[in-house]
């Protein structure tokens, strides 16, 4: 018997099979095409399954999402930006397999409460700063999941002093500031040339100008939100991951320097932001999460 995680998100699908012997080169990742995304997912999905049964899946999708009807709509993936049964999909291709879907936000709070930063606090905020801007929220030891399941959604908490237009046709959200293909777009504005998010890092630890200043107004932004939604849920600990944070990357010390700026209130001086542990491996870990307690209701 075999259980599977599924990752869905802006760089594509990662998937894993849940064994104690299953380490990084064992996940198995792919861009999303342009057409048959499905397809695609589906392919990968059967090959980690190495034709044993598979008894529960996990999935991890970047929003919006319905969890009680089981669909995504993830922005960066055309075909099902309008809505997608993956559930049901997954139903179909393993019908003996418990079925568990979770924004990729309340994954990274369930991996960072299983595996990382956040074992030992009760109360937290966990964050991704990669292509996007994504969160999740733990709140009494728990995952906070909200009505529609999209709770903990920090990239769309507006900034002050920021104005531009987000994906979500909303304005000065901080992912359309600080998601990494936001700050790409502004790094390109200003004469940079490269193309991802992790160039950009790598071009700002040569010292770029372009891409420093792309990452500046991202760690600015990302601190000033941290502020918001520490003060509102009484925090003292946010723990941040992803491409833009990875070590030494030049999102931090505006971002931390933000945070000291805000967050003033007598409550919040015990506050800490640290790096998240898992690198990009929060929402595959969350959905192993996910998958192993479906396994065991």
């Amino acid at each position: 018997m075999t259980m599977l995680a599924l990752e869905i998100g802006s760089a594509g699908f990662a998937v894993s099979r849940l064994d104690d012997d299953v380490d990084d080169e064992d996940v198995l990742r792919a861009p999303a095409p342009a057409r048959g995304a499905w397809q695609q997912c589906r392919e990968m999905l059967l090959k980690a399954a190495g034709g044993q049964q598979v008894t529960a899946v996990g999935i991890g999708s970047s929003g919006p999402i319905d969890m009680s009807a089981g669909v995504i709509a993830p922005g960066d993936i055309a075909e099902w930006r309008a809505g997608f049964g993956i559930v049901e999909e997954m139903r179909r291709l393993f019908p003996s397999a418990e079925v568990r879907l979770g924004i990729d936000g309340v994954c990274i709070a369930l991996a960072e409460r299983n595996f990382g930063a956040v074992g030992q606090v009760m109360d937290a905020l966990s964050i991704s700063a990669s292509y996007h801007i994504t969160g999740g929220i733990s709140v009494g030891g728990f995952a906070v999941v909200g009505r529609t399941g999209n709770a903990g959604n920090i990239g769309h908490v507006l900034v002050p002093g920021f104005d531009e237009l987000c994906d979500c046709g909303g304005r000065g959200c901080v992912d359309a500031v600080a998601g990494g293909l936001a700050a790409v777009r502004f790094a390109r504005e200003q004469g940079w040339t490269g193309t991802t998010p992790a160039d950009l890092v790598t071009a700002a630890g040569t010292g770029d100008e372009a891409a420093v200043a792309a990452l500046t107004r991202a760690g600015t932004a990302l601190g000033r939100a941290i502020a918001s939604v520490a003060a509102l849920l009484d925090l003292d600990l946010v723990v941040v991951g992803g491409v833009l944070a990875q070590p030494g990357s030049a999102l931090w010390q505006p971002m931390q320097e933000a945070v000291a700026t805000h967050a003033r209130a007598s409550y919040l001086h015990g506050l800490r932001v640290v790096l998240s542990p898992l690198g990009e491996f929060g929402v595959l870990a969350g959905a192993g999460v996910l998958a192993v307690t479906a396994n065991q209701d």
